[in-house]
């Protein structure tokens, strides 16, 4: 896949149902545009509680109690991220009054995954630093089942298969190692429908709320590869 330079900064969110291929599209973004990082919520949680530092050991105590983690300590963690990358202004904290101005430089750019989920949240991330485009990715539901019956995994590296478009070189293993593939826990369809009622009762008031900013696109495939020509246009017009 040929590169591109962004002449900006891009600060991305995906917004789409389980299955419908947010993990693809940001992996072809990265490869198209190498200037692109992913920030994953997630990602910077676990290893801060893996590294004990100050704000893992809050967020642990919450984990262990069975309690979710306080939206104001997820948003510190990504500040704290945006920080270490000079993204932001060292003085910028999330009681800030205003957003952080963050850097116009192409380096700049991310892709956050796993935070906002709701427009409440949504509004406490605008309150730290402006998203400047939201994609919203829509694919048929009667295609996205069919995609996760046929999907597998190998769980130790996450390598993910499908026997319709992607499938391994020897049915049931896979093609590095040679070890067994296996369905994810929740690849059924009566898990997958009950996520995708939750995902729809969030993502309606999420994606209002970006509409009314002014940073919300929609785009709609019946596969990745057919999304992703669309999403690569849509950054080319906006960001380089």
């Amino acid at each position: 896949m040929a590169t591109r330079e962004l002449k900006t900064a891009a600060r991305i969110i995906l917004v789409g149902a389980p299955g419908v291929g947010k993990g693809t599209q940001a992996e072809r973004l990265m490869k198209r545009y190498p200037q692109l990082s992913a920030v994953s919520s997630g990602d910077l949680l676990r290893q801060s509680v893996r590294n004990k530092t100050p704000l893992g050991l809050e967020a642990e105590a919450f984990i262990r109690a069975g309690n979710l983690v306080p939206d104001d300590m997820i948003l510190k963690l990504i500040l704290h991220e945006l920080k270490s990358k000079r993204w932001v202004s060292s003085a910028s904290s999330v009681t800030d009054a205003a957003p952080a101005q963050p850097s116009k430089s192409p380096s700049a750019s991310f892709i956050l995954d796993g935070f906002p989920r709701t427009a409440a949240q949504a509004s406490r991330l605008d309150s730290l630093i402006p998203i400047n485009l939201v994609v919203s990715l829509i694919t048929p539901v009667h295609i996205i089942l069919s995609r996760i019956a046929s999907r597998w995994v190998h769980v130790p590296s996450g390598r993910v298969y499908n026997t319709d478009f992607n499938a391994p070189q020897h049915p049931g293993k896979d093609d590095l190692t040679g070890e067994p593939l296996t369905k994810r826990v929740d690849d059924d369809e009566d898990t997958w429908k009950s996520r995708l009622k939750k995902f729809d009762e969030t993502s309606q008031p999420l994606l209002e709320h970006y509409q009314n900013k002014g940073v919300l696109w929609t785009v709609k495939g019946d596969s990745s590869d057919e999304i992703s020509p669309k999403l690569f246009q849509e950054l080319e017009t906006r960001f380089a």
